[in-house]
C-alpha cells in the first residue's frame, strides 16, 4: 500500500487486519492505497459476483458524467460530496474545475485511511476552494456548519451521496437524513445519488453482499431500485431517472445500452 504519512491519532483507527470497503473499492478500481486483507476479501467476492468491479467502474463515472452536465448545463459552482472515498482519478474538483475553475468543493467522510490521504483532495485551480471534513453522514447540523465556510448556501449546491447511504441500516434514518441535508440547500440544488440494488435477477449480488456483511465493515443494506428512487421524492428528476449508473447519459454507446449494473443512480433538482 502507498503509505501516507498518517498522525498518530489517526494510526490507532486504522484497522489493517479487517476489510474495508474504501480500500477494497480502490483495489476493484486499480488503485494501490489498499492491504492485503483488502485484495483477498476484494477476490472472494469478485468469485461470487464476478462483474462487482464493473459497479466500481460504473459508479466513478456516472460521478464524472453528472458532475460534467450539473457544470456545463446547470451552471452549479459548488459541490458537497459527502462518502468521499479514497482519492482516485477524476475526483469532483477534479471534473468541475477542468470546466469552471471557480468551482468550490467540500469533500466528507469519517474513515481515518481516506483522512490521511485528503491532502490529495485538497488540491485544485486557485479560482476555487477545497476542503475536507472528518464528520459522519449523521452528524448533519456540523457538515452544514462546516461546508458554509467555504460553499455559499445561499447559491445552489450539488448534494454528491454515492454509495453512502447504503451504510445507514434504517429506512427511515436514511431517508430522513438526505432530506435533512437538502432542507439546508436553497432551491436550484441538485442530489447526485446511487445506491446498491438488490433485484431477483441478479442473486449474486446478494450472495456478495452477504460475504461482506459477515466479513467486512462497515454493514451495508441493499434496497430495491424503488426504495432507490424515493430518495429522490419531491424533486424534479433529471433524465433518464434513476437507472443502472451506466445507463446515466452514458454517450454514444452503439445500438444496445450497456447491461446493468446493481449500482443505480440519479440526479435531481430541488425546485
Amino acid at each position: 500500500m502507498a503509505e501516507p504519512t498518517v498522525p498518530g491519532e489517526l494510526r490507532h483507527r486504522i484497522r489493517t487486519d479487517q476489510p474495508h470497503t474504501a480500500r477494497i473499492w480502490n483495489y476493484w478500481l486499480g488503485g494501490k492505497d489498499n492491504y492485503p486483507v483488502d485484495q483477498e476479501a476484494g477476490d472472494r467476492i469478485r468469485a461470487l459476483h464476478p462483474g462487482i468491479g464493473e459497479y466500481a467502474l460504473a459508479d466513478r463515472r456516472f460521478l464524472g458524467r453528472a458532475v460534467r452536465h450539473l457544470v456545463t448545463e446547470c451552471g452549479i459552482r459548488q459541490f458537497l460530496d459527502i462518502g468521499t472515498g479514497l482519492p482516485s482519478a477524476d475526483n469532483t474538483h477534479e471534473v468541475a474545475q477542468r470546466l469552471a475553475p471557480e468551482s468550490r468543493i467540500v469533500y466528507v467522510d469519517n474513515d481515518p485511511i481516506v483522512l490521511a490521504h485528503a491532502a490529495a483532495l485538497l488540491t485544485g485551480a486557485p479560482e476555487g476552494r477545497t476542503d475536507y471534513l472528518d464528520e459522519d453522514l449523521r452528524n448533519v447540523g456540523a457538515i452544514m456548519e462546516h461546508a458554509a465556510r467555504t460553499l455559499d448556501l445561499s447559491e445552489p449546491v450539488a448534494l454528491i451521496l454515492l454509495g453512502v447511504v447504503i451504510f445507514v441500516g434504517d429506512d427511515g434514518e436514511a431517508y430522513g437524513l438526505v432530506r435533512r441535508l437538502l432542507d439546508a440547500l436553497p432551491p436550484g440544488s441538485h442530489l447526485v445519488l446511487s445506491h446498491t440494488v438488490t433485484r431477483p435477477d441478479m442473486p449474486d449480488v446478494d450472495a456478495a453482499v452477504a460475504f461482506w456483511n459477515e466479513h467486512g465493515t462497515p454493514k451495508l443494506t441493499q434496497r430495491t431500485p424503488e426504495a432507490v428512487a424515493r430518495f429522490f421524492d419531491g424533486l424534479e428528476l433529471l433524465e433518464p431517472g434513476v437507472v443502472s449508473c451506466n445507463r446515466w447519459r452514458p454517450g454514444e454507446t452503439g445500438a444496445e445500452p450497456p447491461a446493468e449494473v446493481a449500482m443505480f443512480g440519479g440526479v435531481a433538482r430541488k425546485a
